[in-house]
């Protein structure tokens, strides 16, 4: 891969605004009572994406020479060029993004920065473009760090997380129905419309980047059902178009529950341990009860 991998996603750019023009045109002739598309959403999806994408550029001047470091001196295979290193790559990376995926809904200091990808209650080719700038600091980096031990550059490591992000992008849609067989094998706009729902049927499943096989074969995962539409958004809501906000919120609750949770244990919890710790705290706290240990309930 000879190409400066970082600018994958900005190349890309025209094909995916271009992708959305459209969408935003059919339904508004198809649909136009639905809503699909607010202009103040999308309009908050692409300063958002926007901040991600310069937040990136700088992360990578920080990440990209720790997996070289790992790569040179600590590297267990060396591969050849050519479609058996790239399998390897391709599927790897996308299994290390199931897990990062499920730890960024299971661990809240890693939802406090993916909470702002499912803050919308809009589904469209634009809330693809939803993304945190924290992203770097909640450490999504650290999860590809085992690719440059299989033995793979760093450059390689950048071009297969962009590419996978890059195929998510055509997910995020209404537009299209269930694929027949192809739901079995791959993420699909009807597999990814599930992950953004938060009906409870649907909360906290389907997490594929590209292979739904991982969410089979870990029981995380579900099929779209026509009788329960999915409901798009988070389960407290965040009533906000700025991008600021929908980007900090979550770290600034989690901070002022650590701030105000009791002993280190519950300190620790209220960093690390699932959202729902801290929904049930909350719900504590609004009855005036003292709550140092909530039950699991779902996820904000």
């Amino acid at each position: 891969m000879q190409f400066d991998a970082e600018w994958l996603l900005v190349a890309m750019a025209p094909v995916f605004l271009a992708c959305i023009g459209w969408e935003a045109w059919h339904f508004s002739r198809t649909q136009p009572n639905a809503h699909i598309y607010h202009w103040r959403d999308t309009l908050c999806n692409a300063a958002l994406a926007l901040m991600h994408q310069g937040a990136d550029k700088l992360a990578w001047f920080a990440v990209v020479p720790v997996y070289a470091y790992v790569y040179e001196h600590w590297r267990l295979l060396d591969w050849q060029p050519g479609w058996l290193a790239f399998a390897v790559l391709f599927v790897a990376q996308d299994l290390l993004y199931y897990v990062f995926h499920r730890m960024s809904h299971r661990v809240r200091w890693l939802w406090a920065a993916h909470v702002v990808h499912h803050s919308s209650e809009q589904l469209n080719l634009s809330t693809a473009f939803r993304q945190s700038l924290m992203y770097p600091l909640a450490g999504m980096w650290a999860f590809w760090i085992p690719l440059a031990l299989l033995g793979f550059p760093p450059q390689q490591i950048i071009a297969i997380v962009l590419i996978n992000l890059a195929f998510q992008f055509f997910v995020h849609t209404q537009a299209i129905g269930r694929l027949g067989w192809l739901e079995h094998v791959f993420n699909t706009p009807s597999v990814h419309r599930c992950h953004h729902a938060r009906n409870a049927r649907y909360i906290d499943r389907n997490y594929a980047g590209v292979l739904v096989i991982w969410d089979q074969l870990f029981g995380s995962y579900v099929r779209e059902d026509l009788n329960d539409p999915p409901e798009y958004g988070i389960v407290e809501p965040v009533p906000t178009f700025n991008p600021f906000k929908a980007t900090f919120h979550e770290w600034a609750s989690m901070f002022a529950d650590v701030a105000h949770a009791r002993g280190l244990a519950n300190k620790l919890r209220a960093l690390f341990a699932p959202p729902e710790w801290a929904a049930a705290l909350h719900a504590a706290r609004g009855r005036g009860v003292e709550h140092r240990c909530p039950p699991a309930s779902h996820r904000t």
